[in-house]
């Protein structure tokens, strides 16, 4: 792999790492709600998650959702769901008392699975697959150099949004600061699962 190829790809990665989406709004959440602990369970699942569905993708299976529209569909529509019934448990609490009766359970298994009913990080996974590892003489350690710079990437990504999380934890006790941060959380869910939707439609011929 050339220097410019890698440093494309850093492009890449930190891009879409860091811009907000569900697994960095939902790190976010539930350490501003539960705290770093409780949330960092979901912060390591969510490279393990995204590193399994690329290394899949590697390997052609995520050809497959590219090839069959009913399971791109069918991703679509379980991801968008889950992000709409998690945007509701954030809409309604509004104390730490609330949030601990009402939990985000988002755990370790959870976690992981829930990258595979994202369909963002497919798109992502098949265009990393697409650009740097399809067709080439050493897909195979092209694949073993990225997976782990991708995987670091993830973990970089929602570790700082929990991290902003927790920050914001003792000053979000006071008042509705709390009730207001939660709805824009959840309404940032929402955008996402909507913005999932529309781009489906547009991709759809």
């Amino acid at each position: 792999m050339t220097s410019a190829e890698l440093s494309a790809l850093l492009v890449l990665a930190t891009v879409s790492s860091f811009t907000p989406g569900p697994n960095t709004t939902l790190s976010t959440a539930m350490a501003a709600n539960h705290g770093l602990r409780h949330a960092l369970r979901f912060v390591c699942a969510v490279p393990v998650g995204w590193g399994i569905l690329f290394a899949l993708c590697a390997t052609g299976l995520g050809g497959l959702v590219v090839a069959f529209p009913p399971l791109r569909l069918g991703i679509v529509a379980l991801g968008t769901a889950y992000l709409f019934w998690l945007a509701s448990r954030l809409w309604h609490s509004g104390s730490l008392q609330q949030a601990d009766s009402q939990k985000l359970q988002v755990g370790f298994i959870q976690g992981v699975g829930l990258q595979f009913l994202n369909i963002k990080a497919w798109m992502l996974a098949l265009a990393i697959v697409a650009g740097w590892v399809a067709g080439r003489e050493d897909a195979t350690t092209r694949t073993l150099v990225l997976l782990p710079i991708m995987v670091a990437y993830g973990f970089a990504s929602n570790l700082t949004y929990a991290l902003a999380g927790s920050l914001l934890r003792h000053w979000l006790v006071h008042g509705r600061r709390l009730l207001m941060f939660n709805r824009c959380m959840s309404l940032a869910l929402i955008a996402t699962a909507l913005w999932i939707l529309y781009s489906l439609r547009q991709s759809t011929p």
